[in-house]
């Protein structure tokens, strides 16, 4: 295990129940330097893991706490009592049912940071509804905007709702709750929905649609494959690469890397002529090989990158010039980001087993030795060690 390091060393932060965004929003912290301790469930005789993607959980230790016992409760309240921020993704009012609710938790400390991860939100009519990234994208008008001209939308993994609108949008929130706190002294509650965050990642879109520069129709658009400078095309070999030439420049670099003939520069924006151009950039890009059109491209300021899978993308100059992927545990994953001059982040731990950290963590926080085999005993606390 390495030593945490990064720009949120010394905050500790508790992390609650949750699938997805929430355990994404915990990685975001703990890759930042901030000490997450996982809340894992536990059960009779039986620890279950917060989340089912080890990854996603890496960087924190683990207690494995049976909240449906007043003991459970009782002793997360302790360590809720030196936390910096709490994080918990459960439907609303289950904490509150729990008696873990916001009001509690200050009660026991007026400077927790408490953030609450939900899909549709904390209030509302589908608040205690069901759902999932597909869901709360198709509501906030992503998913109707992606895809192809005449064709359903395109789903575009669970990226948008889930972890761009999700998790990230949580521990923005966090940090900035955490960064009031320095001046007014007092936590709060961070309501961060999937839903809203989803919405406002189309805020651009929104401004186009009210601007006229977007038409309210799949795939007829600018970035929405419906202009053929921006879209993917298939090569010789069967593989993929992309253009995204927008800029007049790059627009003209791209035409001249892929030798078109009968191209009307100045018109490059002329919804009427796309037909032609992209039946023009398809049958040329079908002429050469992925590699061909790599080595062709390359060094040009045409907007030109090769579509890579799962495997290749670690393996590219340019993701292994910066570190973009690094190895933990055994397993090759995504590198924290962002970089900092003066603090970097990383990696502390690879994933834990559910409860392997429990009685140390219950130590540091001052239990005793009985205290500690007392939870233990009547299965409040779960633990491997």
């Amino acid at each position: 295990m390495s030593q945490l390091q990064g720009p949120l060393v010394g905050f500790r932060m508790l992390e609650i129940g949750a699938i997805g965004p929430g355990p994404f929003c915990a990685m975001l912290l703990a890759d930042l330097g901030a000490e997450v301790i996982r809340v894992d469930r536990a059960a009779g005789k039986v620890m279950e893991a917060v989340s089912a993607t080890p990854l996603l959980a890496r960087g924190r230790r683990s207690i494995a706490l049976d909240l449906k016992r007043p003991s459970g409760v009782a002793t997360l309240l302790r360590l809720v009592a030196a936390a910096d921020g709490l994080i918990e993704g459960f439907r609303p009012g289950v904490m509150e049912r729990l008696g873990l609710g916001p009001e509690v938790c200050a009660a026991h400390n007026p400077r927790l940071v408490y953030g609450r991860m939900t899909g549709w939100g904390q209030a509302g009519p589908l608040s205690q509804t069901a759902g999932h990234d597909i869901n709360y994208i198709s509501l906030c008008g992503a998913l109707a905007a992606m895809g192809r001209a005449g064709e359903k939308p395109v789903p575009p993994l669970n990226l948008v709702g889930d972890f761009g609108g999700g998790g990230m949008l949580l521990a923005f929130g966090m940090l900035a709750a955490l960064l009031e706190r320095e001046r007014s002294g007092k936590g709060q509650v961070v309501d961060a929905a999937m839903l809203e965050g989803a919405s406002l990642l189309m805020t651009m879109f929104y401004e186009m649609v009210a601007t006229g520069s977007w038409k309210n129709q799949r795939g007829v658009n600018l970035l929405d494959t419906g202009a053929p400078f921006y879209d993917v095309y298939e090569t010789a070999d069967g593989k993929v690469v992309s253009f995204g030439a927008l800029e007049p420049k790059f627009f003209v670099e791209l035409v001249n890397k892929l030798d078109l003939q009968g191209v009307d520069l100045a018109r490059q924006n002329e919804p009427a002529l796309w037909p032609a151009l992209r039946a023009k950039i398809t049958a040329r890009v079908r002429e050469k090989s992925r590699a061909e059109w790599e080595a062709i491209f390359a060094g040009s300021d045409a907007c030109f990158a090769p579509v890579l899978d799962l495997e290749e993308a670690p393996k590219h100059p340019q993701n292994v010039a910066r570190s973009a992927f690094v190895e933990v545990g055994g397993v090759l994953q995504p590198a924290p980001a962002p970089r900092f001059s003066r603090t970097p982040g990383g990696v502390s731990r690879p994933f834990a087993e559910p409860g392997e950290h429990g009685a140390a963590i219950l130590h540091e926080a001052g239990f005793s030795a009985a205290e500690i085999a007392a939870l233990k005993s009547e299965g409040a606390l779960l633990t491997k060690e």
